[in-house]
């Protein structure tokens, strides 16, 4: 077992197992009662994170006479959706370059479609007055090795080309910017990004959806599904939903289509939050921009500053359990704190005895594409969607617009995408599934260590368009 630094530890000291965002919130709303009795609907959405908030409050936008009921097992935005970072990414591909190995022909479309995609969620923030701390500040991706800062400035070049708005940043731009030490170079994505409180817009999205008509229905966990005629009947411990159409917004959670399953699997990530900054701990970091920040390795920390000036700090150690276990006692992950607390101290040694209040984990979903994907099921009365590997606070809009396109018949520029129309590879069963993703984590741990020289086994899944780079 690996020695922790006491040093480190100090700033461990007093951190809770807690969701940050959550603390003692008083926008949190009131919960839903459970789905007693069977009732009809023409739309029901199984999952009440953001792809089933999206989808329900898309479908009343397009059609405010349809009626949508959504089912939640759990409570609204309780996955997820209402834990992660804050990181509204305008990438609908896990980042350009992950979109270019993939989809190279059809990249100028997607990023003009994700550009459209974010520039619409910052209208519906603001037309619905969604109080989630929005703050269109832009994204560093920062590299904190030489080996990281080549290939940046061709990159920018062809995302600029596409329509972005990037900048490369040398050594000293990027330090100028932010204070560290560490940092190389980096892309600065000027309007590509916005930070949010992510528990907060999921319950703006869910008093937007209320708003409209939307019935949600909490602790109404859906057991399966059942064709009948003219729909699909979704059944809950305590009643059922006659349905003409059904969204399946599950995530990480396994799916109610069994063939779905394969194509995913659990992997957990984990944040710590420091305490609030003084004035002289900002001054001596700068950040004077409020950028998110996510660092250019192969296993990177993502972080940014909070309304308090607090600093979220997450990543880099992605967990995948054997069979895919995805339990509550692994969502607080000690070594994984002590290792992220380390890098932290590394990034801004200045920060040194900084405290660390909050720390949390959970399982998202990952493809072996780190992209979204669909599929429809019953004859096509049901549509699904998933596998968006952690950047799907912005990407669940466009996943929900797709889900309600298939249902609805359409055939529209989002549809025609080979990254619509196509599924990722499937992961293999056990136990070659977790062999797999072990020995890729191992080989995307040497590379980094190694100037990102790549061995035989990664270059082998780049041949086959594999890859577990997150």
């Amino acid at each position: 077992m690996e020695k922790k630094d006491p040093f480190v530890l100090r700033h461990l000291a007093e951190v809770q197992p807690e969701l940050w965002w959550l603390d003692a919130d008083p926008l949190e709303p009131e919960s839903h009662a459970a789905l007693i009795g069977e009732l009809g609907t023409d739309l029901c959405v199984v999952g009440a994170g953001y792809t089933g908030l999206w989808t329900a409050l898309l479908a009343k936008e397009r059609d405010p006479h349809r009626e949508v009921v959504v089912l939640e097992q759990f409570e609204t935005g309780a996955g997820a959706s209402g834990r992660n970072g804050g990181f509204c990414s305008a990438s609908l591909t896990h980042g350009f370059t992950n979109g270019m190995n993939r989809f190279p022909k059809e990249m100028p479309v997607i990023e003009r479609l994700a550009r459209e995609n974010l520039d619409e969620i910052e209208a519906t923030v603001r037309r619905y007055g969604i109080e989630c701390d929005w703050e269109r500040t832009g994204e560093l991706r920062v590299a904190v090795a030489p080996w990281q800062f080549a290939g940046m400035i061709e990159e920018a070049r062809l995302r600029n080309e596409m329509g972005d708005h990037v900048e490369v940043l040398d050594r000293d731009a990027v330090r100028a910017r932010i204070h560290s030490p560490l940092y190389e170079g980096a892309i600065y994505d000027h309007d590509g990004n916005a930070l949010v409180d992510p528990a907060r817009l999921v319950w703006g999205l869910e008093r937007a959806c209320i708003a409209a008509g939307v019935r949600i229905f909490e602790n109404s966990k859906v057991e399966r599904l059942e064709d009948v005629r003219g729909g699909v009947r979704v059944h809950t411990p305590y009643g059922a939903v006659t349905a003409m159409k059904v969204a399946l917004a599950t995530n990480v959670f396994p799916s109610l289509i069994r063939q779905a399953r394969k194509y995913v699997v659990p992997v957990f990530d984990y944040a710590l939050v420091t305490e609030p900054l003084s004035d002289e701990q900002l001054a001596s970091i700068g950040w004077s921009g409020r950028e998110g920040v996510a660092d250019s390795g192969n296993q990177f920390h993502y972080y940014r500053l909070t309304k308090d000036n607090s600093i979220l700090w997450g990543g880099y150690d992605t967990i995948y359990n054997f069979r895919g276990k995805a339990r509550q006692h692994v969502d607080f992950n000690a070594a994984t704190y002590a290792t992220l607390a380390t890098h932290f101290l590394k990034t801004f040694p200045q920060l040194a005895g900084l405290k660390f209040t909050h720390a949390w984990g959970g399982a998202i979903d990952t493809c072996t594409r780190f992209s979204p994907f669909w599929g429809t099921s019953h004859e096509k009365k049901v549509a699904y969607v998933m596998g968006y590997t952690g950047l799907g606070v912005a990407s669940t809009r466009f996943g929900a617009s797709v889900m309600l396109d298939l249902l609805d018949g359409l055939d529209t520029e989002r549809t025609r995408l080979t990254m619509v129309r196509k599924k990722p590879v499937p992961f293999p069963p056990e136990p070659f599934r977790w062999i797999f993703i072990r020995i890729t984590q191992w080989s995307l741990q040497r590379a980094d260590d190694h100037e990102g020289r790549r061995n035989l086994w990664l270059k082998l899944l780049a041949f086959f368009n594999l890859g577990f780079d997150s």
